[in-house]
């Protein structure tokens, strides 16, 4: 079987774990909007915000590095588990810690305890079998299917179920706890080599030496896609920050999605490609051509038939969120390109391109952000991410046409 269609293959897989579990998302999002205020989801977003930020900050690259090794990973496995349970008992840590200080940076006493409760799932992933990332580096995409699926129903079916009982984005949390703990309690049952603790520094060095890109990337994504949380949050409050989000996830769940899907599936065959830079060359072509036309129809969609779908699906009191979710859906056709793109640098392990790219999208969200949203308020922030990822865009082409070239 050729590569393209193993991709096609592979993107079924994912494609339909993707299109189940935001199926699964979308009536998520329905049932807590119609139980939650804007300001309960804006809680909620404080303490993601905070718990994102660290995890990204301290983000190892050990995985990526992982998927990218041509040789098996086993020798590796136990580094990456010790790693891995330090990093997250620190992150947990510090999330203690900062709690206080985070709820009092956004003005909202209600986001402490929820910080506080936030910090368990830190905990809990960093002990999870690292080895799990053989489902991605194999191929076994099925396996994965099924295996991310559960995880994602729980936690799901617990954050309505405790959101019900409580009234309260508490339960959203609580549903997060729920799936860290499956996905861990099934990393070990159904996932092998089983790691032990044990650590090999020179592997330690071999992984970060690499991972370290993709550790200054993450950052920069992060402050790329949820500096403007950030700002809003700050600014505008907690009922803004909930409006703003539930937009964002509106216009991110479809078009993002096929990225998502995709570049899940691309990542390791074009690492598999790599030896061959004409069949490469070939494959991203033909599926650089699909994610596009995938990403416009869908952005067309929501810009046309937004207000629509919110009307219907949220009722009146999220009908603030009409006017981003337009200028969004031109945001997400963009990322779409840029994130197919970024799939093959990174299996080109020219993580460092992806860094550049998205410093400048930040440096074009950073200057504009702050005036925007105090003159225009969310119809102004909004804008701030499309012009940042406007300017990285030529800058990405650029990094991949030179990749390209490089390889032959």
């Amino acid at each position: 079987m050729g590569y393209f269609r193993k991709t096609l293959w592979g993107v079924t897989w994912v494609g339909a774990f993707r299109a189940l579990t935001r199926f699964i998302a979308f009536v998520r999002t329905i049932v807590l909007a119609r139980i939650l205020s804007p300001a309960q989801f804006g809680i909620f977003g404080i303490a993601s915000l905070t718990i994102t930020f660290l995890e990204i900050l301290m983000e190892t690259g050990i995985n990526v590095v992982l998927v990218q090794k041509k040789k098996g990973i086993n020798e590796y496995l136990n580094t990456a588990w010790v790693v891995s349970i330090l990093r997250g008992c620190l992150i947990s840590l510090i999330l203690v810690v900062l709690a206080p200080f985070a709820s009092s940076f956004f003005n909202s006493p209600e986001s402490r305890n929820l910080v506080y409760l936030i910090s368990l799932v830190s905990l809990i992933r960093g002990f999870i079998n690292p080895a799990i990332v053989r489902f991605q580096k194999e191929l076994r995409f099925g396996t994965e299917f099924w295996f991310r699926f559960v995880v994602f129903a729980v936690d799901s079916g617990v954050a309505v179920l405790v959101s019900l009982v409580t009234q309260s984005s508490v339960g959203i949390v609580w549903g997060l706890i729920a799936g860290a703990l499956l996905e861990l309690v099934m990393s070990f049952v159904f996932v092998s080599p089983r790691p032990s603790l044990e650590f090999n520094s020179v592997k330690l060095r071999e992984i970060l030496s690499k991972g370290k890109w993709v550790t200054g990337a993450g950052f920069f994504q992060f402050l790329f896609r949820q500096g403007d949380d950030g700002v809003v949050g700050r600014f505008l409050g907690e009922t803004s920050l909930g409006i703003y989000q539930v937009a964002y996830k509106i216009c991110s769940m479809p078009i993002s999605e096929v990225t998502d899907v995709f570049g899940r599936v691309m990542f390791p065959t074009y690492v598999k490609l790599s030896i061959d830079s004409h069949r490469l060359r070939q494959v991203f072509i033909k599926i650089t051509v699909v994610i596009v036309s995938v990403a416009t129809l869908l952005g067309l969609t929501l810009f046309v038939f937004g207000e629509d779908l919110i009307k219907i699906f949220l009722g009146e009191q999220w009908l603030p969120a009409v006017p981003l979710v337009r200028v969004l859906s031109v945001f997400g056709v963009i990322q779409a390109v840029t994130n197919s793109m970024n799939s093959l640098l990174l299996a080109l392990e020219k993580q460092k391109y992806i860094t550049f790219v998205t410093l400048v999208s930040i440096l074009g969200l950073g200057v504009t952000i702050v005036p925007l949203t105090l003159n225009y308020g969310l119809t102004g922030t909004v804008w701030a991410p499309l012009i940042g990822a406007i300017v990285g865009l030529p800058l990405e082409i650029w990094f991949v046409t030179r990749a390209l070239k490089q390889k032959t």
